[in-house]
């Protein structure tokens, strides 16, 4: 009797255990899609994507400090997707690393402050001032080309490296005279009364172009369908957030731990986007020329594997 039992139970664990198995393939865990961004307001996209992530599909967004970072996360595929500044990818580009620009992130999100209470007013002031200024970032460069068409260089500036999310305490502090910062870094020295606004630095040929959308070459040439699942996400929540001002600022006000208003001085200076139309490729390759002739790169990349536009013309042409 013990053993008819014994029998039994094996016979019915084994049946148990393969029933497990069986059911696994159709609980198969959702393909996760890790997606690096930066710690600043115009790289707040990727938070609304799981709104718009088809079933199948899961989003892991990955916050870093510097644009750096984020390139190097894109380039050693600790990411599958990564955001940021447009020197840092210009810089791996022209390094003949494997990251390839596959779409836009923002426009515009820069700005050049002042203390409140300097004489500073315009970029011509900044001589002999000491500047707050991230290396590497699509910032530097744009304030190089401002200080070019002034008749200045860096040598009549004092520049100061700072990150970005250091720049308003810096100047708070007076160890800076301004800096060239990004969003919300700006609004919240004016919103705390210690900084003024110099100008919005778009009048160059670069214009307000700013954040790009990357991706690791080998990501565009195994996984395609991946690349145009993903930028079709982008695009939606890109618009959402872009047509929802109230959700765009709550989303930021949340994820940066800004105060909400904030938050609101900086929403009008940054300009969502996922389009890499002919002019902003143009802008683009100006913006490498211009880090070529300040020898911040050795060669231009080359943008025929750089910049890659076909998944955006194909989203262009879905929404004709």
């Amino acid at each position: 009797m013990n053993s008819r039992r014994k029998l039994m139970g094996a016979l019915l664990a084994g049946a148990v255990a393969a029933g497990a198995s069986w059911a696994t393939p159709a609980l198969s865990a959702d393909q996760v899609i890790r997606v690096g961004t930066l710690k600043l307001i115009h790289a707040i996209t990727p938070y609304f994507y799981e709104k718009f992530t088809p079933p199948g599909y899961k989003i892991e967004v990955i916050p870093y400090e510097t644009p750096t970072d984020g390139k190097n996360a894109v380039v050693t595929r600790s990411v599958d997707f990564g955001t940021y500044g447009l020197a840092a990818a210009t810089l791996g580009g022209a390094a003949n690393e494997p990251v390839v620009i596959i779409g836009a992130q923002c426009n515009r999100g820069m700005a050049v402050i002042a203390g409140a209470k300097s004489e500073i007013k315009s970029v011509k002031d900044l001589r002999g001032k000491k500047v707050a200024i991230l290396p590497g970032s699509t910032q530097e460069v744009v304030i190089l080309d401002r200080l070019k068409q002034e008749g200045m260089s860096l040598k009549d500036i004092q520049p100061v490296r700072v990150a970005f999310s250091e720049m308003p305490a810096a100047l708070e502090r007076g160890d800076v005279d301004a800096f060239v910062g990004a969003e919300p870094g700006p609004s919240i020295s004016i919103a705390k009364g210690v900084g003024k606004l110099v100008e919005y630095p778009y009048g160059t040929p670069t214009g307000s172009v700013n954040m790009v959308m990357t991706a690791h070459e080998n990501m565009i040439k195994d996984k395609p369908e991946l690349v145009k699942v993903f930028l079709e996400i982008h695009r939606r929540a890109t618009e959402y957030a872009m047509a929802n001002r109230a959700a765009f600022v709550d989303m930021a006000t949340q994820k940066l731990g800004q105060p909400r208003a904030t938050i609101e001085i900086a929403a009008p200076n940054v300009e969502l986007t996922w389009n890499t139309d002919a002019d902003w490729v143009t802008r683009a390759k100006y913006y490498g020329s211009q880090m070529l002739e300040m020898k911040q790169i050795r060669a231009l990349p080359d943008y025929s594997r750089f910049i890659n536009t076909s998944f955006v013309e194909a989203l262009r042409k879905q929404k004709m």
